[in-house]
């Protein structure tokens, strides 16, 4: 008998954790999982007096769920989510919605938006961020799909949503792959905010000395400020684990070699695609590439040894100050590039997004939450087709007055033979968007002459070809 508000396929963690958020609103609440264990685990987890039900059937998974139904697959990206597909779709009915919570790849999503729609079943790819903590008691949610059929889920989502100021982090982003697109974008800046952070710490630490017991305190500050955010906060949370039955810290024995699942290179990829410079993003999925060149890198330490150049002594409360506002202006270029990448992606996929509702739900809940978020809400509520919040002349007026510490610590690090690529690449954006003229004249004219690709003049109208020589 069909009794159940909402049914997720997947009890893992995130699945069980996230049924269990639905649960703890008072949705009577439906789970599928192959393993019975996990399905099992996820009824005894349930608080007492809870309408909770997990599966091992598929047809009595499906059958339990009010019409239309809405169900919520939470399983690896690519296959396994067309698998779990084809496993309900022998039981499923028109109007029913299908919900892929992974990070699945925006065109995978707009396939099976089409494959579904043909069936009579809305289809929504919908990011979740905010990890294991963050399904149980309150994610950032980017849902996209039929605006209609998103009336069905709105009611469980902004329950189990995290929360700013009484309003939930999750809002209908738009038509087709919309929400997988923003989750990939919020991906790609993440990897970026990460790298900037690890520059910052690695800038301290080898280029200027500070001891471990120096460092914590320093994050820790920072999230006092306009820096707060929910990556400053852990990094601090990070330098204050010791490792276990020593006095040394947890990180300094933690591998440099980094993994990634892909969302940070689709993103720059998607970015090369629509011609949207991404600079930032471009430098960190690039870093952890590098990381995992770890034999070579050892032995170019050895071969490829550089004197760093005296730069004398350093106040070091000083050169913090500097640090902060180089890492905020850095921030702040990171965001920028991948809202614009929103905005390009919007129009050509058709997504309609609103770019305020981007900023607005990314400030609780999920992985890049942080103060300055709200700053960009109101720029874009003030200017909803703002290309680019750089052109903001609030945003804009601060930047310019953090740039010359950004200058200075970069110099320092250049001094030092520390590599800093995600700062160097949001000070090259900066200067280069607000640039009025760039030397790519030249580069336009080095294409014609060896290919006869053609140019623009600035002087008059019309499509040149010049013979150089």
């Amino acid at each position: 008998m069909a009794q159940y508000d909402f049914g997720i396929v997947g009890l893992g963690v995130m699945g069980r954790n996230l049924l269990l958020n639905v649960a703890d609103h008072g949705f009577a609440a439906a789970g599928l999982d192959v393993d019975a264990e996990k399905a099992s685990a996820f009824e005894k987890a349930a608080k007492e007096g809870q309408q909770v039900k997990g599966t091992t059937s598929a047809e009595e998974f499906v059958g339990s769920i009010k019409t239309p139904r809405a169900i919520m697959l939470l399983v690896p990206a690519g296959k396994p989510v067309d698998a779990a597909i084809q496993t309900l779709l022998p039981f499923l009915e028109k109007g029913d919605i299908v919900i892929d919570g992974g990070n699945s790849f925006f065109p995978d999503t707009d396939r099976r938006v089409t494959e579904l729609a043909d069936k009579g079943i809305h289809f929504f790819g919908m990011g979740i961020s905010g990890g294991e903590k963050g399904a149980r008691f309150g994610p950032s949610m980017m849902p996209g799909g039929d605006k209609n059929a998103y009336e069905r889920l709105r009611p469980v989502f902004e329950a189990i949503a995290a929360k700013v100021d009484g309003e939930p982090c999750v809002a209908y982003l738009g038509n087709g792959s919309a929400g997988n697109y923003v989750k990939m974008a919020h991906n790609g800046i993440e990897y970026a905010l990460m790298q900037l952070i690890s520059e910052s710490y690695d800038l301290l630490k080898r280029g200027l000395g500070f001891e471990d017991a120096e460092l914590q305190p320093i994050f820790e500050e920072w999230n006092n400020t306009e820096l707060k955010s929910f990556l400053i906060e852990i990094t601090s949370d990070i330098l204050k684990k010791k490792d276990e039955g020593s006095d040394e810290l947890l990180v300094n024995f933690v591998s440099d070699r980094a993994r990634s699942k892909g969302t940070g290179k689709w993103t720059s990829q998607d970015a090369m695609n629509l011609q949207v410079p991404v600079p930032v993003i471009d430098a960190a999925v690039t870093m952890r590439d590098l990381s995992a060149y770890k034999t070579e890198r050892v032995k170019a330490a050895e071969l490829l040894k550089v004197t760093p150049t005296e730069i004398g002594a350093v106040d070091k409360q000083k050169f913090v100050a500097q640090l902060k506002n180089a890492y905020y202006f850095a921030m702040i270029n990171t965001y920028a590039q991948g809202l614009a990448q929103l905005f390009v992606a919007s129009k050509e996929y058709d997504y309609e997004l609103k770019l305020e509702e981007v900023a607005k739900i990314w400030r609780g809940g999920c992985i890049i939450r942080a103060l300055c978020l709200e700053d960009f809400r109101k720029a874009f509520q003030k200017q909803p087709d703002l290309p680019n919040i750089l052109l903001d002349e609030e945003i804009g007026a601060t930047l310019l007055a953090k740039q010359g510490d950004t200058r200075d610590i970069i110099k320092i690090a250049v001094d030092k033979g520390i590599p800093l690529p995600a700062f160097m690449a949001s000070l090259s954006y900066f200067d280069g968007y607000r640039s009025a003229t760039l030397p790519t004249n030249l580069v336009q004219a080095q294409r014609d002459y060896f290919g006869a690709h053609q140019y623009e003049r600035t002087d008059r109208e019309g499509v040149f070809h010049t013979e150089w020589k």
